[in-house]
């Protein structure tokens, strides 16, 4: 695996001396573990003249789940109160008699960026932008099976809970039991916050629970992801509480299914990421909820839950193959609640059986 990351750094220096800069200094977590194997709290990491340092605040955690420090880096630690590494690491720079350093501007602090320019004055800073970012976009095989393992993870937690007494069970009860399923099979833990939304609140993106309990004739709707050696997916699914649906939550629940449906089929290398997001809008467009859709059909997944590429009406470029996404529409009625299905699928070529679904529970309008 060392050659993998190495390979991963080569790329990222060639961009940087493309652009005339002599070294880059990477202070984004998910940057730093996409280049170094780990990202111990608060380190960063170096692309030197004469080598690459990763340097850490203290000794890095032994856990699988934090990753462990690719061989072929340095590790740097600082002694106790030792300062910031992002200083340090500049000061380092200077000592490999580097003239300009590329940093991360979106990711530094105004203070933290003043602070590299006053320890190192004749080091000129220049902006790397999302050069790293754009590396991750694309997945290799190994990554790949990372958010595969996550989402049979998710799938086993959901599927547990659905075989449980769901009635009269808070939001924020239910949510918590899902974290707590995730870790049982597996997990590093939760990709993101479980959201568990029921009734007037079903169907809510980001719904954060409540202690509302959940009534026979509800809707409910679930969204989670777990984490698997630093690579997260989601799922979401609507079921129906008790009984069997009404007409209404049928109908709801079929447009948002065609929704989807529309845009897993329109994945395919090449594919505008707009073309994508307007392929299932103009489902629930055409059925009147252009006001209650929301901003995005769908956004990239890796080391962050929402990465580039974003599914969305104004998104600019096209997928590439071995790119993992979300595609989760959704409709959220005021006062009755809604239906969310959301999906991380792997984009594949025709000639490879298309795309590949990694999140398989079942679609079907359950009734618990």
């Amino acid at each position: 695996m060392s050659e993998v990351y190495a390979n991963r750094r080569s790329r990222l220096r060639d961009h940087i001396n493309a652009a005339g800069t002599a070294a880059a200094l990477v202070t984004r977590p998910a940057n730093v573990r996409y280049l170094a194997a780990a990202s111990p709290q608060g380190s960063v990491l170096l692309l030197g003249r004469g080598e690459d340092i990763l340097v850490c605040a203290g000794p890095p955690d032994d856990r699988p789940c934090e990753g462990r420090p690719d061989e072929s880096v340095r590790l740097h630690i600082l002694p106790v109160n030792g300062g910031d590494t992002a200083v340090a690491a500049a000061g380092l720079a200077v000592a490999q008699e580097a003239d300009s350093l590329a940093v991360e501007e979106h990711h530094l602090t105004v203070a933290r960026h003043r602070a590299l320019a006053a320890v190192a004055p004749r080091l000129r800073l220049a902006d790397l932008g999302g050069a790293v970012e754009q590396l991750r976009v694309v997945k290799d095989e190994e990554e790949i099976s990372c958010l595969r393992i996550g989402a049979e993870i998710a799938d086993q937690a959901l599927g547990e809970l659905l075989e449980s007494i769901l009635v009269g069970r808070t939001e924020r009860h239910l949510a918590l039991e899902l974290e707590r399923r995730l870790v049982d099979h597996g997990a590093d833990g939760p990709a993101f916050p479980t959201s568990v939304a029921t009734g007037p609140h079903a169907g809510l993106r980001g719904h954060r629970p409540t202690d509302r309990r959940v009534e026979e004739g509800d809707f409910l709707s679930v969204c989670l992801g777990a984490t698997y050696r630093g690579y997260r997916c989601e799922i979401g699914r609507t079921f129906v509480i008790g009984t069997s649906p009404a007409d209404w939550q049928i109908d709801l629940y079929e447009l948002v299914f065609a929704a989807q449906r529309a845009g897993r089929e329109f994945l395919a290398p090449g594919a505008a990421y707009r073309d994508v997001d307007r392929a299932a809008r103009q489902v629930l467009d055409s059925a009147g909820y252009a006001e209650a859709l929301p901003p995005l059909t769908g956004h990239g997944v890796g080391l962050e839950i929402d990465e580039d590429p974003q599914l969305a009406p104004a998104a600019m470029g096209k997928l590439d193959a071995c790119v993992p996404v979300t595609v989760e529409p959704g409709v959220h009625l005021p006062g009755r609640g809604g239906v969310r299905i959301d999906d991380t699928l792997v984009v594949r070529p025709e000639a490879d059986g298309g795309p590949e679904l990694l999140t398989i529970t079942t679609k079907e309008l359950l009734a618990l």
